[in-house]
């Protein structure tokens, strides 16, 4: 099948040259994360839903998840939550077929509940927050589109991707997992709300780690600064096994122990005490915030994963970046990836995917060409197998 696929040289200063690099991520507890979470949660309890009744993933989009911050009382040995959080679900979703109504809030607030519960671990999800669904009907003409033989985009708009990761980008996604899903296990002050921030400039990087943590685990100032030390220390021993690059990390730099100020929660999220969040303030679909590389504003997390190209496009710009990188065998230093959709058009077939490619050293980018197009033509024939990727988790968004 012809497409307009376009490979061109990527003229730029590879990433790791560059004298300044800064890279983000939000962890799993962060309020942004919470509503990336989610909205994709609900997403994926509704394609279950309609999987199980017709057969196929019927139109919806749950990307518009607010979460309001509450209020707390932290203190050592254990403080308490004073006003509950407040999550807000919003956006379109078929909620009648045939005359039949579907138990679609039910489903939705339950999916909800169980994905907070999984993620925060210190989290009473029958007190500590309150989950309001405004979920409503969606526009009979975006609807229209699941109807037609070919699947076609529900919007004219654009994704981006990109490889490989840097040092710096792949230490600062390391950094918040180790924390989040290995360290928080062993260590049970650890919080779940985590923003990692990495700066390099030429051979250095600094990471500033803000971790929220628990008040009923620790006792005293002096048992959270040996906390924040071991996290410093596992951090720094992580840092070594992912780049020879020398590397300072500081945990929770707005601490003030003389004024008795410490990054200390009930729940190990500052969603508590007032922090709000908002989908697609967060990570990227790749998982990072990265200033320095393409980026697209359009959040991924809940929309649907059949026609909605602002969640297709981005994940599958990452998908044949990457694959360029492995496929050329190291030919590769960087691939850049953009793809356009046109309204109404098949998902399959963009308006452009734009391949830019910087060779390594002595590399010719006609001697690549055919493999890389190969690539992305791959791709787009498999196309609807991402709503599969995406609800056997083998595809994050956030």
């Amino acid at each position: 099948m012809a497409r307009n696929i376009q490979v061109e040289p990527l003229h730029t200063t590879p990433i790791e040259d560059q004298a300044i690099e800064l890279v983000e991520r939000k962890g799993l507890g962060h309020p942004d994360s919470i509503a990336d979470g989610v909205s994709e949660s609900v997403s994926r309890a509704l394609c279950r839903l309609y999987l199980d009744e017709y057969g196929k993933i019927l139109h919806h989009n749950t990307d518009e998840t607010q979460v309001v911050g509450g209020g707390s009382e932290p203190k050592f040995g254990g403080g308490r939550v004073t006003t509950p959080i407040y999550c807000l679900l919003v956006g379109r979703a078929t909620t009648e077929v045939d005359g039949e109504k579907l138990p679609f809030r039910d489903i939705v607030i339950k999916a909800a509940r169980e994905y907070v519960g999984s993620v925060c671990a210190h989290m009473d999800v029958d007190h500590n927050i309150e989950f309001d669904c405004r979920i409503g009907s969606g526009s009979v003409d975006l609807r229209g589109v699941f109807d037609q033989k070919a699947v076609l985009s529900n919007d004219t708009s654009f994704g981006v991707g990109f490889a490989p990761l840097s040092d710096t980008e792949r230490l600062v996604l390391e950094s918040e997992r180790f924390l989040t899903l290995k360290l928080k296990k062993k260590l049970k002050a650890l919080g779940e709300d985590v923003k990692v921030m990495g700066y390099r400039q030429d051979q250095k990087i600094r990471l500033t780690v803000a971790a929220a943590l628990v008040d009923s685990e620790i006792r005293s100032a002096a048992e959270y600064a040996s906390v924040c030390d071991e996290i410093r220390d596992k951090l720094s021993d992580l840092a070594a096994k992912l780049t020879g690059r020398e590397v300072t990390i500081d945990v929770n730099t707005a601490d003030d122990p003389e004024l008795g100020r410490f990054y200390l929660t009930v729940t190990g999220c500052s969603m508590e005490a007032g922090d709000d969040g908002s989908v697609g303030r967060g990570n990227r679909a790749n998982g990072l915030i990265t200033p320095c590389r393409p980026m697209s504003l359009e959040a991924t997390a809940g929309k649907n994963p059949v026609n909605h190209v602002g969640k297709i496009y981005n994940l599958l710009g990452g998908l044949i970046a990457n694959d360029i990188v492995k496929e050329t065998g190291g030919d590769v230093k960087e691939v850049h990836v953009r793809i356009l959709s046109q309204i109404g058009k098949p998902v399959d077939q963009p308006q452009v995917a734009s391949l830019q490619v910087l060779p390594a050293k002595g590399v010719k980018l006609g001697s690549l060409k055919g493999t890389i197009e190969g690539v992305a033509q791959g791709w787009f024939d498999r196309i609807d197998t991402i709503p599969r990727l995406l609800l056997t988790d083998k595809l994050t968004v956030f």
